[in-house]
C-alpha cells in the first residue's frame, strides 16, 4: 500500500510539474515576465490546494481552508482536461513550426490560447450542468399488493456532498424542485455530506432539508463520504433533530403497508448482508433498498428486494471517467431491471471536487410505483 501511495504521489506531482511547466511557457510566450521564485510557489499552493486544505484544515483559519478548498477544487478539473488537451496542444504546436506556419514563440502562443478557449467552453458548460439539476422520471410496476397504497411517489436525490462547494443555495433548489412534485416519500441515498460535518451544523443544512415535504417523510442513508469525515454521530443526531431518520442497517415500515431498508455503507465492514436485512420481513409486501454504492445488485435481487436506489458513481461526473464507472459497476447510471428488481442509479444533485460536470446533470430521481398483485388482475 505504501509503495502505491508514493508511485500515485509521484505520478500526480509530475502532472503538476507538466502542467506549470505549459503554463510558463505559455506568460513568456505572451511577453509577460514572472520570475520562477514567484511563480512555482504561487502555482504549488493552487495546484496542491484541495490536499492543502484536507492536511491543514484543523490549524489554518476556517475562511483559509475554504479558500485553499475552493481553488483546489476547481484545480482537479483543470488537471483532467490538461491531460487530456495538453498532449493534443503539444502536438499541434510542433506541426506548425515544423509547417513553417508560425514562429516558436507564435505556436506556443496560439495552441495555448486555444487551450484557454477549451477550458473556458467547459468550465462554463460544466458550471452550468452542476447547478441546473434536471427530474429524471421513471414509472415501474411491483407485482404485490400494498393495502390502501395503489401508487407510490418517490423523488430522491443522492451524492449531495453539503460542505463548502455545495451549500444552501444549490441546497434551496433541491427543496423547491422537491416540493414541486409532491412526492409521498423522499430519499436520500447517501454522501449528503461532503466529508467534514461542520459546515453542515453550522448552516444549518438539517433544518433546510426539514422544508422538504413528503407525505411519508424524508429518510437518509450514510455513504462513504460521510465516513471519510468521521462526523457520523453528529450528522445522524442533526438530521434526527428535524425528523429525517438515518437508517443504518434498520427497516421501517411506509404506510404500515411498504418495507423501507436503508443499508450501511460498503465502506462499514460491519454492515449486513441484503439477505440479513429481509430475514423476517413478510415476502408479501413491497421492499424498497438505499445502498449507496450500486455494487451489491446482484446480491439485492437475489435477497427478493422489489426496489433499490443507489448513487456514488456521478456518471462519472466529468467525461469521459464515465467509461471507467461503466467498467466498475454493473450500472453504473440509470435503471435496470435484474430478476424482479428494479434498480436506480443516480448521477446525483451535488458534485465532489469541481462544481463541474460534463456528461452528467445535476438530478433528481421521481420514480412512480404502481403496486398490482396477480390476484388484482383476474
Amino acid at each position: 500500500m505504501a509503495l502505491r501511495f508514493f508511485i500515485i504521489l509521484a505520478v500526480f506531482l509530475l502532472l503538476q510539474v507538466y502542467i506549470g511547466w505549459h503554463v510558463d511557457l505559455f506568460i513568456a510566450a505572451a511577453g509577460w515576465h514572472v520570475p520562477g521564485g514567484l511563480f512555482w510557489p504561487v502555482f504549488s499552493v493552487v495546484s496542491l490546494g484541495y490536499l492543502l486544505a484536507r492536511m491543514l484544515r484543523r490549524v489554518l483559519p476556517r475562511a483559509a481552508a475554504d479558500g485553499l478548498k475552493w481553488i483546489g477544487s476547481y484545480w482537479i478539473a483543470i488537471i483532467q482536461y490538461s491531460v487530456l488537451l495538453l498532449p493534443f496542444a503539444d502536438l499541434a504546436a510542433w506541426v506548425l513550426r515544423e509547417a513553417a506556419l508560425l514562429s516558436h514563440r507564435e505556436s506556443i502562443l496560439w495552441t495555448g490560447v486555444a487551450v484557454i478557449a477549451a477550458f473556458s467552453v467547459l468550465l462554463v458548460k460544466g458550471s452550468h450542468n452542476a447547478w441546473s439539476p434536471v427530474v429524471r422520471s421513471y414509472e415501474v410496476n411491483i407485482p404485490k399488493s400494498a393495502v390502501g397504497i395503489r401508487q407510490l411517489s418517490i423523488a430522491a436525490a443522492s451524492d449531495l456532498h453539503l460542505g463548502t462547494t455545495v451549500g444552501r443555495r444549490h441546497l434551496q433548489r433541491l427543496v423547491d424542485r422537491v416540493n414541486e412534485l409532491q412526492p409521498d416519500l423522499m430519499l436520500l441515498p447517501g454522501d449528503v455530506l461532503d466529508d467534514d460535518v461542520t459546515p453542515f451544523i453550522k448552516h444549518g443544512y438539517a433544518r433546510k432539508l426539514a422544508e422538504i415535504k413528503a407525505t411519508y417523510g424524508t429518510y437518509a442513508i450514510l455513504g462513504n463520504h460521510e465516513y471519510y469525515g468521521g462526523g457520523i454521530t453528529e450528522f445522524v443526531r442533526a438530521m434526527k433533530e428535524v425528523g429525517i431518520p438515518v437508517l443504518l442497517d434498520e427497516t421501517v415500515t411506509i404506510a404500515d403497508q411498504v418495507y423501507l431498508i436503508g443499508r450501511k455503507d460498503k465502506t462499514d465492514r460491519g454492515r449486513k448482508k441484503a439477505a440479513e436485512l429481509v430475514a423476517g420481513l413478510n415476502g408479501e409486501l413491497p421492499i424498497i433498498l438505499m445502498d449507496h454504492q450500486p455494487a451489491a445488485i446482484a446480491e439485492i435481487a437475489d435477497a427478493g428486494v422489489d426496489l433499490s436506489v443507489h448513487g456514488h458513481t456521478h456518471r462519472g461526473q466529468m467525461a469521459p471517467n464515465h467509461l471507467v464507472t461503466k467498467r466498475i459497476f454493473e450500472l453504473d447510471y440509470g435503471y435496470l431491471l435484474k430478476g424482479r428488481l428494479h434498480a436506480f442509479v443516480s448521477s446525483g444533485f451535488g458534485t465532489w471536487g469541481p462544481p463541474i460536470r460534463i456528461g452528467s446533470r445535476s438530478e433528481i430521481l421521481s420514480i412512480i410505483v404502481r403496486f398490482e398483485s396477480e390476484s388484482d388482475n383476474k
